[in-house]
């Protein structure tokens, strides 16, 4: 079995979450390894991840040579997973190690996906909830894959998923898309997240914007169509709008109508300016994948394998 833990300035939680987990894993009658994957921290972080390569044989450490993202460091540590099975969670206890025996077990029953779905956070505001709870209900109305609401990066896949997961390459990923797409078969576990352990959530509301961007364009096209039948209705209005003036022209009633010219300019601008900026954030995503570059690359790796 496989841990992967990405962490990102986790000084603080780093050794308890090791000593959870390790407690977890121990108690299974399996072999296991435990892959920290550092996302480029400013702080002590790498050199508690080579302090414990050293002392357990059970951990390994791949340190980013900067921050790639939270995506992108669970790919490295999925990337270089071992196990039969792969579990990935986050390092600020958020993610119970003490579930991974019951994640285990829904493996050992024939499932292929164990994911977890998140009923409450302890220490989540009523903003982050109620935006949370909207974002799937827009995320599902406009993809085809479905994203169960709750749903997180906990979860336990099978080395059959992982092959295939391997071989989805695109830098703007959103995995939970990419697992859910995947198909094989799925179960699900409930869980209430603790408050972290310590420290505060890397998350900003910049990088939750651009998560849930990568969220709704990675598997839909939806944007653009409603920019194509909102710009054909747009179109509409403004030909039935030459009409009417054609009419007063005609009918002598022509009145210089300032707030109307400016209304309408300021309408379809408006709109000219979002359909760019939908069109735009596809190109840009589009100008990424084209340059084929590598999706991170390392500055260390710590600890070997003991098969190795």
């Amino acid at each position: 079995m496989s841990i992967v833990v990405p962490v990102y300035n986790e000084q603080p939680n780093i050794e308890k979450f090791y000593e959870e987990a390790t407690k977890a894993a121990a108690a299974l009658d399996m072999d296991y390894e435990i892959i920290f994957v550092d996302d480029g921290s400013k702080d002590a972080t790498p050199l508690i991840l080579s302090r414990l390569t050293q002392q357990d044989e059970h951990v390994r450490a791949f340190i980013l040579a900067r921050n790639f993202g939270h995506q992108l460091a669970i790919t490295c540590g999925m990337d270089h997973a071992l196990g039969d099975a792969v579990i990935t969670m986050d390092g600020d206890l958020q993610h119970p190690p003490s579930m991974i025996p019951e994640l285990v077990q829904k493996w050992r029953e024939g499932n292929d996906v164990v994911q977890t779905i998140r009923e409450a956070t302890d220490d989540a505001g009523f903003l982050k909830r109620i935006t949370s709870k909207w974002y799937y209900r827009i995320l599902n109305a406009v993809s085809p894959v479905h994203i169960t609401p709750g749903g997180s990066d906990f979860r336990l896949i099978d080395k059959r998923v992982l092959e295939t997961f391997k071989q989805f390459r695109e830098h703007d990923r959103f995995i939970r898309g990419l697992i859910g797409d995947i198909g094989y078969t799925q179960t699900f576990i409930h869980f209430v997240a603790p408050k972290r352990y310590a420290g505060k959530s890397k998350f900003s509301v910049r990088k939750m914007l651009h998560f849930a961007l990568d969220g709704i364009m990675a598997y839909s096209k939806i944007p653009l169509r409603v920019s194509f039948y909102i710009g054909m209705l747009s179109g509409l209005l403004s030909l039935l709008l030459i009409l009417h003036v054609i009419y007063c022209n005609i009918m002598g009633e022509a009145v210089p109508g300032w707030t109307t010219t400016m209304i309408v300019d300021c309408l379809f601008s408006g709109f000219q300016l979002i359909f760019i900026g939908v069109i735009g954030e596809y190109i840009g995503r589009i100008f990424e994948e084209v340059k084929h570059r590598p999706l991170y690359w390392l500055r260390a790796e710590l600890g070997q394998h003991k098969d190795r």
